[in-house]
């Protein structure tokens, strides 16, 4: 009897087991300097992921692919934690969050000398502000049709059009912006600057996909390492060696 009840428990632990096993799987779409497989341990938010998963006892494998892509991923169980990705109620369906463990600070950035004053999004109805083609900037800021919305492919763009006067603004997370002043824009660095107030401040999370059974164990764990680092000083070493 003994040795059937133990038989019958190791079948019903094989699963659990094996999915422990098993390298998460993580995601995450182009988006220096947070992730991007030309980048240091593909990019800023890929080493800070991958380091406290491994530091939790999980070994990782990345895969970068269209934000489209990794989302519908994540809800099918074919990867196992989205590395970037701000909190939405709709996302909680089918993923589990992590605290936060970076802030995205949305900033506007002028020409400098130009004087924008910016309290409320109302004191910029004047002014034309370059903003990325299919980015959710917030609820406030995104439906608001007073706002002279100028829609461009990316940054490097929007920042080009800014600094020829073709723009009044550009708009985008403040890491992104000084990756890209301190690479292909460094000619313009220095005759742009930003707004003191960012248009929002955004946490960003890992999403892990609910479809993991140990999702929760995962996510609880990775939470506890990036407290560790961040008490031990690698969180910013990370950021040190990625010139950030």
């Amino acid at each position: 009897m003994n040795a059937l009840r133990i038989c019958l428990l190791s079948l019903l632990l094989l699963p659990l087991y094996s999915w422990a096993a098993q390298a998460l799987r993580l995601v995450a779409d182009p988006w220096p300097p947070f992730n991007d497989q030309t980048l240091l341990n593909n990019g800023l938010a890929t080493d800070l992921v991958s380091t406290a998963l491994t530091r939790a006892g999980y070994a990782t494998t990345y895969r970068q692919v269209p934000w489209a892509r990794a989302v519908q991923g994540l809800q099918r169980g074919t990867y196992d934690v989205l590395i970037s990705a701000w909190y939405a109620d709709e996302r909680a369906s089918y993923g589990y969050f992590s605290q936060p463990y970076l802030i995205n600070r949305i900033r506007f950035l002028q020409r400098k000398g130009s004087a924008i004053q910016f309290k409320q999004l109302s004191d910029l109805y004047p002014y034309s502000i370059a903003a990325v083609r299919g980015y959710a900037y917030g609820n406030p800021f995104d439906k608001d049709s007073q706002l002279r919305k100028v829609e461009v492919s990316g940054f490097v763009m929007g920042a080009r059009m800014l600094h020829a006067g073709r723009m009044q603004l550009a708009l985008e997370d403040e890491l992104v912006a000084r990756f890209y002043l301190g690479r292909d824009l460094a000619g313009l660095s220095e005759e742009l600057e930003f707004l003191p107030q960012p248009l929002s401040e955004n946490g960003l999370h890992i999403l892990v996909s609910r479809k993991h059974p140990q999702h929760r164990q995962i996510t609880e764990a990775f939470d506890q390492a990036i407290a560790a680092m961040r008490a031990d000083g690698s969180y910013a070493q990370i950021f040190q060696r990625h010139g950030l």
